[in-house]
C-alpha cells in the first residue's frame, strides 16, 4: 500500500505533464496558429483542447475580439490646400491568423503601424477632394464610410478586418486657428463698428426731427397762443370801450385805480410828483 501511493502520485504528476505538454487550448475569443520548427503548419483552430508536440510544435494564440486603435492627430490637406488636423481611432480584429501571421509575424504593433498608414492613406484621398466646409460639417459620415469601406479591402491582406473608422475631431492647425480667429475678430469689430454708426445716423436723424417736430409744435403754439391773445385783448378793449362810452368818469376812476395799484405794488417805490398833478386827480377830488 505505501509503494502504490508513491507510484500514483507519480503517474498522476506525469499525466499532468504530458497534458500540459502535448496539449493547448483554443478559447472563444482566440485563434491559434501551429508552427513547425519556425515555419506554419497549420491555423485557425477552432475554440477547443487540440494536440501539439513538444518543442517540435510552436502554438501562437491571437486575440480575435474587436481591438481599438487610437491614432495620433495627422495634418491632410483639403481641395483648397489648407491643412486640416484630424483625430481618429479604428476597430479592427483578426479575422485570418495565418495571413495575420504571414503579414506581420504575429506582432501587433506592427500591426498597428500597418492599419494606420493604410487608413492615413484613405484619410489623405477623402480629404483631397473636399473643401474644408464640407469636412468639417457637411460630409463628416460619408467620408467615414468610405474610409471604413476602403480600409476593409485594403487590410485584407493583412488578415484583418476593419470594423469602423471613426473621426473624432476635425480642427484647424493651431497657426491657422489663430489666424482665422483674428479674422473673425477683425471682421466682428468692423460689422460692429458699422452698426454703432448707423445707430449714431440713426440718432443723429431721429434727434433733429424731434427737434424740429419741437419748434414746429413750440411754434404752432406761439402762434395760437398770440391768437388767443389777441382775441382777448380785443375783446376786453371793446368790453372797454362800450364800459367807457356808459360811463367815462367812472372808467377814468377805475384806470387810475388800475395805475395806483401798479406803482404802489412795491413798498419801496418812490415817485416825485406835484400835489395837483392828473395822476392825483381823484384823489384830490372834495367827496360833494
Amino acid at each position: 500500500m505505501n509503494i502504490k501511493a508513491p507510484v500514483i502520485i507519480v503517474v498522476l504528476l506525469l499525466a499532468a505533464i504530458s497534458y500540459l505538454a502535448f496539449t493547448f487550448t483554443v478559447k472563444e475569443h482566440e485563434t491559434a496558429i501551429k508552427l513547425r520548427l519556425g515555419e506554419l503548419a497549420e491555423s485557425d483552430y477552432k475554440p477547443g483542447i487540440h494536440f501539439k508536440i513538444p518543442l517540435w510544435n510552436q502554438i501562437l494564440i491571437f486575440d480575435s475580439r474587436y481591438q481599438t486603435q487610437d491614432s495620433r492627430p495627422q495634418q491632410f490637406l483639403t481641395i483648397e490646400k489648407k491643412f486640416v488636423v484630424v483625430d481618429s481611432f479604428i476597430k479592427w480584429r483578426i479575422n485570418n491568423a495565418e495571413t495575420f501571421y504571414r503579414s506581420t509575424r504575429g506582432d501587433m504593433i506592427r500591426a498597428g503601424n500597418l492599419i494606420s498608414e493604410r487608413i492615413n492613406t484613405a484619410l489623405r484621398d477623402e480629404f483631397a477632394k473636399r473643401t474644408i466646409q464640407e469636412v468639417v460639417s457637411g460630409e463628416r459620415t460619408q467620408i467615414m464610410e468610405n474610409i471604413s469601406e476602403k480600409a476593409s479591402k485594403g487590410t485584407a491582406d493583412l488578415g484583418i478586418e476593419i470594423v469602423d473608422v471613426r473621426l473624432k475631431q476635425i480642427d484647424f492647425p493651431k497657426n491657422l486657428s489663430d489666424a482665422i480667429f483674428q479674422r473673425m475678430r477683425t471682421e466682428r469689430h468692423r460689422i460692429a463698428s458699422e452698426l454703432r454708426a448707423e445707430g449714431t445716423e440713426q440718432a443723429v436723424t431721429i434727434r433733429a426731427g424731434a427737434e424740429r417736430q419741437k419748434t414746429e409744435i413750440l411754434s404752432s403754439a406761439y402762434s395760437e397762443a398770440e391768437k388767443i391773445r389777441g382775441e382777448g385783448e380785443a375783446v376786453a378793449a371793446e368790453t372797454y370801450a362800450t364800459a367807457f362810452n356808459q360811463d367815462p368818469d367812472f372808467y377814468g376812476f377805475w384806470r387810475s385805480l388800475t395805475a395806483y395799484r401798479e406803482v404802489f405794488r412795491k413798498g419801496d417805490d418812490v415817485m416825485v410828483l406835484k400835489p395837483d398833478s392828473e395822476f392825483f386827480r381823484f384823489l384830490n377830488q372834495k367827496q360833494e
